[in-house]
């Protein structure tokens, strides 16, 4: 899964004031049906109450602004990949809402299958699953959750809102519609 979003934004989506270094920010993620691709806001925290954008929040967090370093690979950060949706989400210094909880549940269940993450545990006190990145060996402390099967029907709303729905292939459409049992003439 792999998504192309403009870089953090050096400037109030909502007030076009620049953000100053330490500011806190909240990064909004909207789809809105109008646009081919996903949109990146970034609001200063204090603005972010009025913020409504056009469409559906697929995800927001809230972090610290660094200004970018002089040379720094701006390509890089524009492609969201769900190991960085992951390590941005799940960074110890953003805060993780509440509807971000199953979408960082979910994204660490399929970055542990493709072995980008180990688990290392539980914390202290039982109440989140610590995993380690492998390729910074930077530990993470996930919420502990029910992967029960509403779960993950509530995973498949949200990442449908991200990505998109999944397109059914017209001659697929067909063959289920039209298909019929075999009989047993004999």
């Amino acid at each position: 899964m792999e998504l192309n979003l403009q870089p953090l934004s050096t400037a109030c989506s909502l007030t076009g004031q620049p953000f100053l270094a330490g500011q806190r920010v909240i990064s909004f993620l909207v789809r809105d049906p109008a646009q081919p691709e996903i949109q990146r806001f970034d609001i200063v925290e204090t603005a972010g109450d009025s913020f409504a954008p056009t469409g559906v929040v697929v995800c927001r967090w809230v972090h610290v602004f660094k200004p970018r370093k002089a040379g720094e690979s701006q390509e890089r950060t524009l492609k969201l990949t769900a190991e960085t949706l992951f390590l941005t989400l799940a960074d110890p210094a953003n805060e993780l809402t509440p509807d971000n909880v199953r979408l960082v549940q979910f994204l660490a269940l399929m970055l542990e299958r493709k072995r980008l993450i180990r688990p290392k545990g539980k914390n202290a006190d039982g109440t989140r699953n610590v995993v380690e990145h492998t390729k910074t060996k930077q530990l993470f402390e996930i919420p502990a959750g029910d992967l029960n099967p509403e779960f993950f029907i509530q995973v498949q709303a949200q990442l449908s809102v991200l990505v998109g729905e999944p397109k059914v292939r017209p001659e697929a459409a067909e063959n289920t519609s039209a298909s019929t049992p075999p009989s047993n003439a004999g």
